[in-house]
C-alpha cells in the first residue's frame, strides 16, 4: 500500500539567487568537512530525521546552471506553455508517503531492510498497457517475496514506472546508412522512428507522459491496496509461461511454504483480511533528467512547508548529470523525497563525498542511496575506496548495486547484456561489502514481465541467435521474468548468509 497524506498544495515560484554549491574538485571544502564532523554522531535506524529547506534555494534555482543532456525544442513559447499546464495539473505521488519511504531506505542503510529496484529501461507509449503493468507488478512482487522469505527481512519495492521516460545520450546525433539525425531521448521528448519528424522534440509529448503516469500509478494502487499484491495471492503470481521453467517451479515451492505458514498463523489467530495480509507497500522511481518537468511537478506540502517533487516516490541522478556545479544535482538538493545517485568507477572517492555532503548535508538517514554502476571487475577494484571514504567521512548512504549499465555489450547487431556478468556483478558487490563491514542495502535491475530475449544467458538459456526472437525494448536490453527470478534467488541466498553471520555476531 502507498501511503495517503496530505496533498501538498502547489507553486511555480520566481526566480532566485544563483545558489552556493560544492565546487568540482578533489579536495573537501572547509564547509564539507566541517558539516560531515558535526554530523558524526547521527545513528542510522534510530527514527528519521526531518529534512530542512536548504539555503539560496527554489524548484527553479537549477536554471542558473548549465544543464546537460535536456533536449533542444524549437519552440520554446510552446515548451512554457506545456510546463505552464502541467504545474497546475495534480502531483502524482503524495509528501508523507516519501516520508514512508525514506523511513524504509533508513533501514535498508543498516541492513534492516532490501531496497529491490526494477522496470523498464524507458517506458514507451506504444506498449503502454494495463497486462503490461501487471505482468511487470506480478515478476517484481515475486522477486520481493523470494527475498523476504531467504533474507528474513522487509523488502522495499520500487518501480522504475510511471515516469522513466527520458534517457540520457552519449551523442547528441545518431547516424544510419549515411543519414544524421537528433538522437532518440525518450519517449517524452521525441519518437524513436528514424525519421526527422520523429526526432524532433514536442512539447505535446509531455502531457502524454504526465497522463499516461497517472493512469498507471492508478492501477499501481488499485493492486496494492486492493487485494491483489496481497500474501493470500503468492501463488497466483507466476506468469504463464513460466510454469514449467526452472525458476517458475522453484517459485511456486517457495509459494507453497508461503501459503503453508499464512494457514498456521490463520490457525493462530491471525485475521486473513488484515491489511497486512492484503495490502503491500509500493513506490515509484525514475531519473529527474529532465528538469522542466521535473520543476513542473515540485510542490510545497502543506504539512511540513517542504518541497517535494511530486513526480515520483524516489529520484536520481544518472552517471552524465551528476556533476556538483550542474543543474541536475542543484535540482535534488532541494526536493525532500529520497534520492540516488549512480556512480562507476569514473569517479574519485573524494569527488562522492563531497557529493553525498552536497545531497545530504543533514545525514539524515534515507535520504540518499549511492546506486554503483562499475562491471564486475572494476567493482571488486573500486568500490572499497569508495566504502572507505564514505565511512570515514561519517556519512550515511544506502548502497545499491545497478549490474546492468556496467556489462552492456553489443552482439551480433544488437545491444545485449550477459546474465553471468549480471550476476557476478552482484556478487562482487555482496564480497565488497562483506568484507569492508558495510551494509549491501539494495539491487536496481532493468527486467520486464515480457517474455523477451535481450539478454544473453540465465535460467531462460537465450543465446546470441535468439536476440532477434523477441527483442521489444525501445532503449537497452532488460531482463525476462525467468532471468529477473534467478537473480532474486541469488541474492536471496546471499541474504540468508548475512542474516546468518549477523545472528552470530550478535551471539558472540
Amino acid at each position: 500500500m502507498m501511503l495517503r497524506s496530505q496533498c501538498p498544495a502547489g507553486i511555480r515560484p520566481n526566480a532566485t539567487a544563483l545558489p552556493t554549491v560544492a565546487p568540482r574538485t578533489g579536495r573537501l571544502s572547509s564547509r564539507v568537512l566541517t558539516k560531515v564532523a558535526a554530523d558524526r554522531e547521527v545513528v542510522p535506524g534510530e527514527g528519521v530525521l526531518p529534512i530542512q529547506n536548504p539555503k539560496n534555494w527554489e524548484p527553479n534555482s537549477w536554471r542558473k546552471l548549465e544543464a546537460l543532456q535536456q533536449p533542444e525544442y524549437p519552440d520554446r513559447a510552446a515548451v512554457d506553455k506545456v510546463f505552464g499546464q502541467i504545474a497546475q495539473m495534480p502531483p502524482l505521488i503524495f509528501a508523507g508517503e516519501c516520508r514512508t519511504l525514506q523511513e524504509r531506505l533508513a533501514k535498508a542503510a543498516t541492513g534492516d531492510a532490501f531496497v529491490i529496484t526494477g522496470g523498464d529501461c524507458a517506458e514507451s507509449f506504444s506498449q503502454f498497457s494495463a497486462n503490461r503493468i501487471r505482468d511487470f507488478y506480478r515478476v517484481l512482487l515475486q522477486m520481493s517475496v523470494v527475498l523476504a522469505f531467504g533474507g528474513g527481512v522487509p523488502v522495499v519495492k520500487l518501480g522504475r514506472i510511471a515516469g522513466q521516460f527520458a534517457k540520457p545520450r552519449s551523442a547528441n546525433d545518431e547516424t544510419i546508412d549515411g543519414v544524421t539525425l537528433p538522437a532518440y531521448r525518450g519517449d517524452i521528448i521525441n519518437g524513436p522512428e528514424f525519421t526527422p519528424e520523429a526526432r524532433v522534440p514536442n512539447p505535446e509529448r509531455l502531457v502524454q507522459a504526465y497522463n499516461q503516469s497517472a493512469a498507471t500509478l492508478n492501477l499501481l494502487r488499485g493492486f496494492s491496496t486492493g487485494g491483489y499484491g496481497g500474501l493470500a495471492r503468492v501463488s497466483q503470481w507466476n506468469l504463464d509461461f513460466m510454469q514449467n521453467s526452472p525458476e517458475g517451479k522453484a517459485y511456486q515451492d517457495l509459494a507453497h511454504r508461503v501459503d503453508e505458514a499464512i494457514t498456521f498463523m490463520t490457525a493462530c489467530g491471525m485475521d486473513p483480511a488484515s491489511p497486512l495480509m492484503r495490502e503491500t507497500e509500493f513506490y515509484t522511481s525514475h531519473e529527474a533528467l529532465l528538469l522542466d518537468y521535473e520543476e513542473s511537478l515540485t510542490r510545497l506540502d502543506s504539512t511540513t512547508g517542504g518541497w517535494y517533487d511530486c513526480s515520483a516516490h524516489f529520484l536520481w541522478c544518472g552517471e552524465r548529470t551528476r556533476q556538483l556545479d550542474n543543474a541536475h544535482v542543484e535540482f535534488l538538493r532541494g526536493i525532500q523525497n529520497p534520492i540516488g545517485v549512480k556512480v562507476s568507477d569514473k569517479m574519485d572517492p573524494r569527488e562522492l563525498v563531497s557529493l553525498v555532503a552536497t545531497l545530504n548535508p543533514d545525514n539524515v538517514p534515507g535520504r540518499l542511496a549511492v546506486i554503483v554502476r562499475m562491471g564486475a571487475t572494476k567493482l571488486r577494484n573500486h568500490l572499497p575506496s569508495f566504502v572507505k571514504a564514505v565511512k570515514e567521512a561519517g556519512q550515511v548512504v544506502t548502497w545499491i548495486s545497478d549490474p546492468m549499465h556496467g556489462n552492456t555489450e553489443t552482439v551480433v547487431g544488437y545491444k545485449t547484456r550477459r546474465f553471468d556478468n549480471i550476476r557476478g556483478e552482484i556478487e562482487a558487490f555482496f564480497d565488497v561489502h562483506e568484507a569492508m563491514g558495510s551494509v549491501a542495502g539494495g539491487v536496481h535491475v532493468e527486467m520486464t514481465g515480457d517474455n523477451v530475449t535481450e539478454c544473453i544467458g540465465g535460467g531462460s538459456s537465450i543465446q546470441a541467435d535468439d536476440l532477434n526472437s523477441r527483442y521489444h525494448t525501445h532503449c537497452d536490453p532488460r531482463l525476462n521474468a525467468e532471468q529477473a527470478l534467478e537473480i532474486a534467488f541469488y541474492v536471496a541466498s546471499r541474504l540468508r548468509k548475512n542474516r546468518t553471520n549477523r545472528v552470530a555476531s550478535k551471539a558472540a
